[in-house]
């Protein structure tokens, strides 16, 4: 596989301390599934009783751990339950070998912690169409189960990375009548990141006590407006994962009603979705697209991808060029009700085009300034109604092509 690209220039300055979550451990171990001098296999094990909740990928050419794990998604038990992940294969494309792969792994994941087969969630991330080594990662697993600890989650992050250049964490601390709830998550993902959702594998994890149902109709609720409002290249990935796990160890309890925790529980997906932007491969700036007046907030949405996926309007902030002409491209082809001569752009704080021409005071030299900075604002608004959508994307840049052009090699 190709150089290992340098750091993001929107990277973090470093992986950030995150609460310890009672009720998991983590454990990362170097298969050599494709990789070779890092761990690319990583396990999380989780307390008797923890609820899972996910979403996934629609893409009709789906990897088999994902079929997988949407079979097993609300099964929930009173044994404890297990996340193993591998790098550097996907295990996407590769037919009922790749099943076989998927019960293979399961097989010796739920032998070494003695848990049930359901109870075993996978995930591979990587190349795609080619047969997966399974045996390299059945061979860790009793190695792995030795060696699980509450405080690992930095490099079970590190373990799960394919083109990623650096970890992604985040997490916080809640309080609840004096007493604490904490939500952990680490993420990958770099490119070939568009909704549903990225090419990209989450996991978070929560001490609360959460039924399973309340659980899933919250991470299906925020998964809309976070990780489904995020794209680098508008390409959708065979194995999109997210998996939450409420291991119930604070022995405080959640419902539908806990506002508070909801809340919290977006601002950690929220973060490690941004994070995965700010990693896009090849990127220098990281763009927020805020579409507001659209007939309704699905219109919204629809314009603010429009504008997000437009390789022209990602290629003019690359070059730092304030050419709006390409946003009022994108708007316009986006499929959705749009009327010119009601349409306003803003660069920033900069209104550059309204009532279908560009604004008188619009000094070009101005936005040129602005699009200088690693984060932008483009603000359109559509005169049309009250509809509001807000997305999340990066520019593309030659880096992008660097990094995909050899990926395989």
């Amino acid at each position: 596989m190709g150089t290992t690209p340098p750091l993001s220039p929107l990277a973090p300055a470093a992986f950030p301390a995150l609460p310890q979550v009672a009720g998991v451990r983590f454990a990362t171990t170097q298969a050599g599934v494709r990789y070779s001098g890092r761990d690319d296999v990583m396990l999380a094990a989780l307390a008797p009783g923890t609820a899972i909740a996910g979403a996934f990928t629609r893409s009709a050419t789906r990897s088999a751990a994902v079929l997988d794990c949407q079979q097993k998604i609300g099964q929930h038990g009173s044994a404890g339950a297990a996340f193993l992940v591998n790098s550097g294969n996907a295990n996407a494309f590769t037919g009922k070998q790749g099943e076989a792969s998927v019960k293979a792994i399961t097989k010796a994941a739920a032998k070494a912690l003695n848990l049930p087969e359901t109870r075993v969630f996978t995930s591979s991330t990587g190349v795609i169409g080619e047969p997966l080594p399974h045996d390299r990662i059945t061979g860790t697993l009793d190695k792995l189960a030795a060696s699980l600890s509450p405080e690992a989650i930095e490099p079970a992050a590190r373990a799960i990375m394919t083109t990623d250049t650096f970890p992604k964490g985040a997490g916080t601390t809640l309080t609840f009548d004096g007493q604490h709830v904490h939500i952990a998550g680490i993420a990958k993902g770099s490119g070939m990141i568009a909704p549903d959702m990225a090419t990209m594998l989450v996991y978070i994890f929560t001490d609360a006590v959460i039924e399973q149902s309340v659980l899933q109709t919250m991470v299906s609720a925020l998964n809309r407006t976070t990780f489904n409002c995020i794209t680098v290249d508008s390409d959708t990935s065979t194995s999109d994962t997210l998996l939450v796990a409420a291991t119930g160890a604070s022995g405080i309890r959640v419902t539908e009603d806990s506002v508070g925790f909801m809340e919290g529980l977006r601002q950690v997906m929220l973060d490690l979705a941004h994070q995965v932007v700010r990693d896009g491969e090849g990127a220098t700036k990281f763009v927020e697209i805020s579409v507001t007046g659209a007939s309704s907030d699905a219109d919204a949405h629809t314009h603010a991808m429009a504008i997000a996926n437009s390789p022209l309007v990602k290629t003019a902030i690359a070059g730092e060029d304030p050419n709006w002409g390409r946003i009022v491209m994108a708007v316009g082809k986006s499929g959705a009700p749009a009327d010119r001569d009601t349409l306003s752009i803003w660069f920033g704080h900069i209104l550059v085009a309204r009532d279908g021409r560009v604004d008188p005071d619009y000094d070009e030299s101005d936005a040129a300034l602005y699009m200088k900075q690693q984060e932008l604002t483009i603000h359109v608004d559509l005169g049309l109604g009250g509809g509001t959508a807000v997305v999340w994307t990066c520019d593309l840049t030659h880096g992008y092509i660097d990094i995909n052009a050899d990926y395989r090699s």
